[in-house]
């Protein structure tokens, strides 16, 4: 049964897209700093992203158009008079680029993929053009994920320490002992884990090793996209290696949990718009499975998003 109509979400690494991918609903995370931020719990700064979920496209893209806009109440919102916001000439039919040898890494569920290669070729067949695509840094974009996002968690939130923010445990003998007591309480496993892990790599003797390296990985990533929108409108990916998975199953080996994010993080790095929509089904036990398509493109091409994805939905209809 449908309860709403739409949602809102936020998107660090994937946390619009991939649900919406394995809930069989649309779901949208705009261009950095497309949306306002103001009122969102910071988790990574440079990666986070405020945006719509719907059960159809063009829903999905009416909430983008009510959200979309300068915040000045958020310092990384776009002005409005940026030439970044400039309307684009809107194309009916697009240039999609495929990162074949992406795709086709080891450790993708093989009915997501052969999934992920038919609405391609359903895509052909609506008329648009489909070429393969070079992003040999790629495969890089999940390392330098977990060392700069897990790096701005542990800034973002060192203030949730019991005094100025956050549950307060003030029955500790000293001011260490509320730190203690509070964050162990107040945060979850996964939290303390990222939030430890950020430190590390922000450690003395591990900042340059770790974090400035993932940084300039980050930027030759940008790189790379940058060179493909001189030849595509779209990169197109899978949302997620598999389908849905059995609650709990994951989330004792966290290294497993975290390769979920493969495809959907690059957009995030790279500050770019990636939707996902609904391709069709896997079977799974004798159960029929969501998943989704994504598709990124350059920063404030969020049109070509929904061109792209209204002709996968409509390919689904037929």
């Amino acid at each position: 049964s449908q309860v709403v109509l739409g949602a809102l979400g936020s998107d660090t690494g994937g946390s619009i897209r991939q649900p919406a991918a394995l809930c069989g609903v649309v779901g949208l995370k705009p261009t950095y700093g497309a949306v306002s931020r103001y009122g969102l719990m910071a988790m990574a700064s440079s990666l986070d992203q405020i945006g719509p979920f719907g059960k159809t496209v063009a829903d999905t893209e009416i909430l983008y158009r009510a959200i979309v806009g300068h915040d000045p109440m958020d310092s990384t919102s776009v002005p409005d008079e940026n030439p970044l916001r400039a309307p684009r000439a809107k194309k009916d039919k697009l240039t999609i680029g495929v990162p074949t040898s992406f795709v086709n890494m080891d450790g993708m569920d093989e009915d997501v993929r052969a999934n992920f290669f038919a609405t391609i070729e359903s895509l052909k067949k609506s008329g648009h053009t489909v070429v393969d695509v070079e992003l040999p840094s790629l495969p890089y974009a999940l390392s330098v994920y977990y060392v700069l996002m897990p790096a701005e968690v542990s800034a973002n939130l060192a203030r949730f320490d019991g005094i100025r923010y956050g549950l307060s445990k003030q029955d500790a003998d000293t001011l260490m002992g509320v730190y203690t007591a509070s964050r162990g309480e107040g945060f979850g496993k996964e939290v303390r884990r990222r939030v430890l892990l950020g430190t590390y790599v922000l450690s003395a003797g591990y900042y340059d090793a770790y974090y400035n390296k993932a940084v300039v990985v980050r930027k030759i990533i940008t790189g790379e996209f940058e060179n493909a929108w001189k030849q595509v409108d779209v990169i197109a990916t899978p949302t997620t290696p598999s389908p849905a998975f059995k609650l709990g199953e994951k989330t004792s080996d966290p290294l497993k949990m975290y390769l979920e994010d493969i495809f959907t993080v690059p957009a995030n790095i790279a500050g770019l718009p990636g939707i996902s929509v609904p391709s069709g089904t896997v079977v799974r036990e004798g159960v029929a499975l969501p998943v989704g398509i994504q598709f990124i493109a350059p920063q404030f091409a969020e049109d070509s998003l929904f061109v792209v994805a209204q002709s996968v939905e409509d390919g689904l209809k037929k």
